[in-house]
């Protein structure tokens, strides 16, 4: 199996260097590291790596140019995956990274790093066209609440398991982490899908879309 390519746009050196010598141990292929989000394109185009490693605040204004970049990859370099890491637990920025499609693409907070299993964890899932919502962030969004809201069928143990689906996590990694069985898992699942009107669809799109209700139920 061919390694994974991946490209890093981080403008802290020391971050970004970091980064690249972890995934070289854990059998991934960096091919760039760039520092300037104004680059960052131009190197997906010419590179076409598997996954591209942005960090939202980059020159030249130092403001959300790695966003902007990791957007406009979304929309025109479909075959890479992106992985956005922030500083901030800001919702707006992975709503606005998300859009109407939460396949192939994650959004972490810079701590999450130092969890090397699970960082690399993440880049996997979204590499195989899964997502990985920092816990952080989704917490916050299961927490809100609004009138009509589509998730209020849902029972407390129901909006956990999406919360947790959002993360990224499978069946079995749910099952894991609630001290449940895998069949149990599966039950909240489809009754998640039946309240949300996803009864139709395949499987793993009827995760995504339940993940993109969340999203913008908050």
């Amino acid at each position: 199996m061919a390694a994974l390519r991946v490209l890093i746009a981080e403008d802290q050196v020391l971050l970004r260097s970091g980064i690249a010598r972890l995934l070289g141990d854990a059998g991934m292929e960096v091919v760039a590291e760039v520092g300037d989000a104004s680059d960052v394109m131009r190197r997906v185009r010419a590179l076409a790596p598997d996954v591209a490693i942005v960090d939202v605040q980059m020159p030249p204004d130092h403001t959300d140019d790695g966003l902007r970049a990791a957007i406009e990859i979304r929309r025109s370099a479909p075959a890479t995956k992106v992985l956005v890491l922030s500083q901030f637990l800001e919702e707006r920025y992975a709503l606005d990274l998300i859009g109407d499609d939460a396949s192939g693409v994650g959004y972490l907070l810079k701590d999450r790093v130092t969890d090397v299993d699970s960082f690399l964890d993440a880049i996997q899932r979204v590499a195989a066209g899964g997502s990985a919502l920092d816990p952080a962030v989704v917490a916050r969004m299961v927490g809100r609440r609004r009138a009509e809201d589509p998730l209020d069928e849902l029972t407390p143990r129901e909006r956990e398991v999406l919360g947790l689906m959002a993360e990224g996590l499978s069946n079995r990694g749910i099952a894991e982490s609630l001290g449940v069985s895998g069949a149990a898992v599966e039950k909240h699942a489809t009754r998640i899908f039946h309240k949300l009107g996803l009864g139709a669809e395949p499987s793993e799109h009827r995760r995504v879309m339940a993940v993109l209700t969340l999203l913008r139920a908050s």
